[in-house]
């Protein structure tokens, strides 16, 4: 009996044998409006949100769930990542279930879930670096409620029982020279509360995968150590090395990614080709991979890159 897209993701996660073609999704696929002529779900009407009526709520949310499951089907994704920009626990739970009663456990859920400290924007980076000197005890106590909020949300989303499988974590600690933070800087403000978010939402039940940007080499030891089960999106952009990576902790972490936006944006299809070749042939021996671009789909984008990536994948992604 074949297994579901879903399960075929869960067995990559636990590291554990599959056969056929190596799993795949994208964190966001942002091309919508070319491949469907439907503008990206984050991007609606959320604005006018609360001025809607129930109906028109309902038919909202149907639509932004149909958008993610239509990508889903196109692209062959075994996982959806849902974004809402509704600060309501609540409806997102009910964007979940919505999703799990159109395609049942044929997907693996996810959505953010990150409540740990990354890069500051440019306009609050100088108080960013002069609060962590100043005042470190009450950065940390902050940064001890955010993860507390965090897990209190998904307590009420465990409860629910609307069929989420992840958190995925999507603040970035690297830049293309390396961490924003030093390693003992990291060890101080990061890695307590990464620690503390992982095993919480463990304890619940939940999948964590761990995304971030960057040359996060100096610090992925102290990554890995906080038992995410898997890790995302392994960039080369800033030098990360998915041969390099495996070697090191592909015994005991998923890892996803690695295929170059770079390439995809820009790159020949000769260039593309290759990028993709090389995060398959290092990613998926011993298994324990999921497969991906170095960050997303994002807008600007030509979809046609992206379907030569897919078009590698199909043809040498198999095990």
């Amino acid at each position: 009996m074949e297994i579901t897209p879903r399960q075929k993701f869960i067995h990559a996660l636990n590291r554990q044998p599959i056969s056929g073609r190596v799993p795949h999704f994208e964190l966001v696929f942002y091309l919508t409006m070319e491949a469907f002529g439907k503008v990206h779900p984050c991007h609606r009407l959320y604005k006018q949100w609360d001025q809607m009526e129930k109906k028109e709520q309902l038919l909202h949310r149907k639509d932004i769930a149909d958008i993610y499951l239509q990508i889903a089907q196109r692209f062959e994704h075994s996982a959806v990542f849902l974004m809402n920009n509704i600060d309501s626990t609540e409806e997102m739970i009910r964007l979940i279930e919505l999703v799990k009663e159109k395609s049942g456990d044929k997907y693996f859920t996810m959505i953010h879930g990150d409540a740990t400290l990354g890069i500051p924007g440019g306009e609050k980076m100088l108080d960013f670096v002069y609060r962590l000197n100043d005042e470190p005890e009450k950065v940390k106590s902050e940064s001890y409620e955010l993860v507390n909020k965090a897990l209190k949300k998904a307590e009420q989303i465990k409860k629910s029982n609307c069929g989420l499988d992840c958190f995925t974590l999507c603040t970035d600690y690297g830049m293309n020279a390396g961490p924003f933070l030093s390693p003992a800087q990291f060890s101080e403000f990061v890695t307590p509360y990464l620690q503390k978010l992982i095993q919480g939402y463990r304890d619940l039940g939940f999948y964590t995968i761990k995304h971030t940007d960057g040359n996060i080499m100096p610090v992925l030891d102290q990554i890995i150590a906080c038992k995410p089960h898997a890790l995302h999106s392994i960039d080369p952009q800033a030098g990360m090395d998915i041969r390099e990576v495996k070697k090191l902790y592909g015994a005991t972490t998923c890892l996803i990614g690695n295929v170059n936006c770079a390439e995809l944006d820009t790159g020949s299809e000769k260039k593309v080709r290759e990028s993709t070749a090389y995060a398959l042939q290092n990613g998926m021996p011993g298994y324990g991979y999921i497969f991906s671009s170095s960050n997303c789909i994002y807008t600007g984008m030509q979809l046609s890159s992206y379907e030569v990536m897919l078009d590698e994948w199909k043809k040498t992604g198999n095990y």
